[in-house]
């Protein structure tokens, strides 16, 4: 069996990638002894997920798969964006993030907003890229306990629940991730 490093340290993204992925090896950052953190410096996700693929690549020299993801809000003029895990400034913290955009939203009538996730790929020394949109719209106060980062308040297009109540699978039909990664098993499986 073929084997892929997520390079992630995230176990909210690890755990939804293990669920849409199959017959290939995943394997977390920890399963290859990589316990350093990768910086993401750049205003780009393709940049992002170049550097840590690459980064864990050449520690590895194994396939890898590594994302760079993030909410758009349009009334923020795109923010947070590729800084929406700090979003709120470090240490990282979910609930100060997601509190932060609620904040910046306060009387503001277009909640409009999307998730985006670009995956890079090394393959076989190869690199390939996968992008996953999902428009939606930020709610007013946080729904629901499943997902993680900002799911709760993030309602996707044609539906009344946010991703922190979907039911993962259903969460992962509509997700950026959910699309990305189903791009790039559509591309390993023509491999």
């Amino acid at each position: 069996m073929k084997q892929l490093v997520i390079a992630s340290n995230n176990p909210g993204k690890i755990k939804e990638i293990k669920e849409i992925v199959q017959d290939i090896e995943l394997l977390s950052l920890k399963d290859i002894g990589f316990s350093d953190e990768i910086a993401e410096p750049y205003h780009t996700f393709e940049e992002n997920a170049l550097t840590k693929a690459m980064t864990i690549h050449t520690f590895s020299c194994k396939n890898v798969m590594a994302d760079d993801s993030g909410i758009c809000v349009n009334a923020l003029g795109g923010e947070p964006g590729v800084n929406s895990a700090y979003f709120a400034g470090l240490p990282r913290d979910d609930g100060k993030n997601l509190q932060k955009i609620l904040d910046e939203l306060e009387g503001k009538t277009d909640r409009s907003a999307y998730y985006k996730a670009l995956i890079c790929l090394v393959w076989n020394g190869e690199v390939h890229y996968f992008e996953g949109i999902c428009k939606g719209t930020i709610i007013t106060e946080p729904r629901g306990t499943g997902g993680f980062g900002y799911d709760p308040i993030f309602v996707p297009e044609g539906y009344d629940k946010t991703f922190g109540e979907l039911p993962p699978e259903i969460k992962n039909q509509l997700s950026h991730r959910g699309k990305a990664v189903s791009k790039m098993i559509a591309f390993l499986k023509a491999q």
